[in-house]
């Protein structure tokens, strides 16, 4: 009844746990962009099927799973190699594609950090489109992460949560794939301007429509890294998990400092050879008077 997509790339450590919580699925693909460890050999081990696609972005490879990956059932779990699907989210997974009132479903996850669940300072719930029909999922890039593209009428919201290991492979991986992401991050910030902001969303929209329009808004604001601490820190409770909830807070506003950082290294950039061009200009004109 449900096929499973995972995205992986050097995932040994985490593969093994993934494809063990979705054994109950008898159609898994592992779309793999390139693994130089043993996350082939360990998928195929777990009767997995694997296809390999360089990577480009998160969005891309969703489509192509769903597109060229020869999936089975019309119901499709997506899922990175660091979460794993509890058994209460299997039983909700059933239920939903058996009824089919939505044609696709957002998933909440749980954070798991230094041990335990990031009850307030992982923002829970947040949820993302995993779940869906395969001919009604389609994803966009946006930043470093992906959105699905369907209308939000057509879109249920599950309770039971993934569980999200984001930090299994440590600290030093964590913060390469956030230096990553930052660049991404960065890019979208540059080209969001005021204008593009949803602002019906903040009042009428839903609860990812509104997290999206406010997300947009906040690349105005001052002070980001400063900003960001407090809210995952204090105005998310952070503070009530614990030396993980402020561990988690500092890594964030890092990472939103790293993606100011690189918007104003770009911009700075643009205008040093916007001037370098206006001198060449002047010096052709100089010349040929």
């Amino acid at each position: 009844m449900i096929s499973v997509l995972v995205l992986t790339l050097n995932e040994e450590v985490n593969i093994g746990d993934c494809l063990d919580s979705v054994a109950w699925a008898d159609d898994v693909l592992v779309l793999d962009s390139g693994s130089e460890d043993r996350t082939v050999e360990i998928a195929r081990s777990k009767g997995a099927r694997v296809l390999h696609r360089d990577f480009d972005d998160f969005a891309s490879q969703r489509n192509y799973g769903l597109e060229e990956g020869g999936l089975r059932h019309d119901w499709v779990l997506h899922l990175d190699a660091d979460e794993r699907v509890t058994p209460a989210l299997r039983e909700a997974l059933r239920d939903s594609a058996e009824r089919g009132e939505h044609r696709a479903y957002r998933v909440p996850s749980k954070l798991m950090f230094q041990g335990r669940w990031l009850k307030h300072a992982g923002m829970y719930p947040t949820y993302q489109v995993r779940f869906g029909r395969r001919e009604a999922l389609t994803f966009t890039q946006v930043g470093h992460g992906q959105r699905g593209a369907l209308p939000s009428e057509q879109v249920g919201t599950l309770d039971e949560p993934l569980l999200h290991y984001a930090f299994s492979k440590g600290i030093a991986d964590w913060v390469r794939r956030h230096n990553r992401y930052s660049s991404d991050e960065a890019e979208h910030a540059r080209e969001t301007q005021l204008r593009d902001v949803d602002w019906s969303a903040l009042m009428t929209g839903d609860a990812q429509a509104r997290r999206r329009a406010l997300k947009d808004l906040s690349y105005a604001l001052p002070f980001r890294p400063l900003l960001r601490f407090l809210y995952v820190y204090v105005g998310r409770l952070g503070l009530l998990d614990g030396r993980p909830g402020f561990d988690y807070a500092v890594l964030m506003a890092f990472y939103e400092y790293l993606i100011g950082l690189k918007r104003r290294e770009h911009e700075h950039r643009e205008r040093t050879d916007a001037e370098e061009s206006a001198d060449s200009s002047l010096e052709v004109e100089i010349h040929e008077a």
